[in-house]
């Protein structure tokens, strides 16, 4: 009886799993670093010291209540004035300064625009709104 004896192929590397394999380990390595740039710290109750001062250097805080107050580092300021008033306090180069907005919920969405107008007007580019996080359903 005669056998027929099949051709032997040639072995191939498949190009496909080996590109998949690839992007999937590129993208592992993505994530990987960008959650170490974050920083995930576990809650801490600090210790006190009485040395200890908050750094505020270029930190503003301006805070528009609901009946339209405008308060600069608890101080009451005229909207007019506000520009002005952010200059005289900071008189750092404006890249150095940081504002932040609290605004009351049930104030005007122009009311807020109006006082950004104002802080921008004073040279400053870095505005953070506030937000307290939603309640978790």
């Amino acid at each position: 009886m005669k056998l027929e004896l099949l051709e032997r192929r040639k072995a191939r590397v498949e190009m496909v799993p080996l590109i998949d394999t690839i992007f999937l380990l590129l993208l592992f390595f993505i994530y990987a670093m960008l959650s170490m740039r974050v920083h995930h710290a576990l809650p801490v109750r600090l210790p006190a010291s009485s040395s200890a001062e908050i750094d505020q250097a270029g930190l503003v805080q301006v805070t528009l209540q609901a009946d339209g107050a405008i308060f600069v580092d608890h101080r009451l300021v005229p909207l007019d004035q506000l520009a002005d008033l952010v200059k005289q306090q900071h008189p750092t180069p404006s890249d150095e300064v940081m504002v932040m907005v609290f605004a009351d919920r049930r104030v005007a969405y122009q009311s807020l625009f109006q006082v950004l107008d104002q802080i921008r007007a004073a040279g400053i580019r870095r505005i953070a709104l506030q937000a307290e996080p939603a309640p978790s359903p």
